[in-house]
């Protein structure tokens, strides 16, 4: 299986690609496409996740971070933790997962708006073409847009 059949796969940029989780077999594939680092912010669920993510990605050589992000409670420290392992990335390839990429893309978006200078529309399109947020990642979005000086209101908040 490759690993862009994982579930939510968009390459963000060439050298960052979100998805939800990915099997033992696409993550063992992992260092062969060049990825060094990993940050899964999913929870640590048998349902979602696999036994031992951290010790397979110590075992191939991967860098792994786990930031939890409770899906109806997103919050602002998870984000600045997630902004601050992306920086530490440096230019170097990373995947960046959670159960179905709902929660790594609204992460992404904002990253990407505050690092990138990307618009509040371009961000929007990345979390759109994975899902619709709900009324809590709605308002997430818009909370944090509005601590981070972003732009407030889109088209999520009417979603």
């Amino acid at each position: 299986m490759q690993l862009d059949q994982v579930r939510g796969y968009l390459e963000v940029t060439p050298m960052i690609v979100t998805a939800g989780q990915p099997s033992e077999a696409q993550f063992r594939l992992l260092p062969a496409l060049g990825f060094r680092h990993v940050i899964n912010l999913g929870l640590l669920d048998p349902r979602y996740c696999l036994a031992d993510e951290a010790g397979l990605a110590d075992s191939l050589g991967v860098r792994y971070v786990h930031i939890p992000v409770d899906f109806s409670a997103p919050g602002t420290l998870s984000l600045q933790r997630f902004f601050g392992e992306m920086d530490a990335c440096g230019g170097d390839k990373v995947l960046v997962h959670c159960a179905a990429n709902y929660r790594v893309s609204c992460y992404m978006a904002l990253y990407a708006q505050v690092r990138w200078g990307w618009s509040q529309d371009r961000a929007d399109a990345l979390i759109s073409g994975i899902w619709v947020p709900d009324d809590t990642w709605a308002a997430f979005m818009q909370a944090q847009r509005g601590a981070l000086g972003l732009l407030v209101g889109s088209a999520l908040d009417n979603a």
